[in-house]
């Protein structure tokens, strides 16, 4: 068996009571605001870790989402998301009408979501270099940024926005 990093988000903080009962079955570390925590689980993959993992702490946590802590061997995070009911039906009738598995149309729509992301936050940092460039000349701003880049490599403490 190996073990797997899975990360555990949360639909909302976990009560004290809610993570000493989670933590008699499994070893979990919580962020400060309670809302993310990590485990190590064994399994034969990284799938069936998910899977164990929801087993076990899905009805003492309210688990919004399990995902694995490191890229799989094709660079992929596995996700594992338990879905109410009727988006549960939605997604398979949606998947039906495609010709696609429910798992194949949700990764599709996970990956264009975070494509349209993507390209939202180039936008942003676009825009605000056209700002900058508007007043500054390139090579002022180039220097500038690589006196900041340095200065985190230097001093990591600093990079707190």
């Amino acid at each position: 068996m190996t073990h797997h990093a899975v990360e555990v988000m949360l639909t909302r903080p976990a009560a004290p009571g809610e993570l000493r009962r989670a933590r008699c079955g499994v070893p979990l570390a919580a962020s400060a605001d309670r809302t993310r925590l990590m485990a190590v689980c064994s399994a034969g993959s990284p799938g069936g870790a998910l899977h164990a993992l929801r087993h076990r702490l899905g009805a003492r946590l309210p688990i919004d989402v399990l995902t694995t802590h490191y890229p799989d061997r094709h660079g992929q995070v596995l996700l594992n998301v338990a879905l109410d009911h009727a988006a549960d039906q939605a997604l398979r009738q949606a998947a039906a009408i495609l010709g696609q598995s429910p798992q194949e149309l949700l990764r599709r729509r996970v990956m264009a979501a975070l494509d349209r992301d993507e390209q939202e936050r180039t936008r942003r940092l676009e825009a605000r270099l056209e700002s900058l460039l508007a007043d500054h000349p390139p090579a002022e701003v180039l220097v500038c940024v690589a006196g900041l880049l340095h200065s985190r490599r230097h001093h990591p403490a600093r990079t707190a926005p």
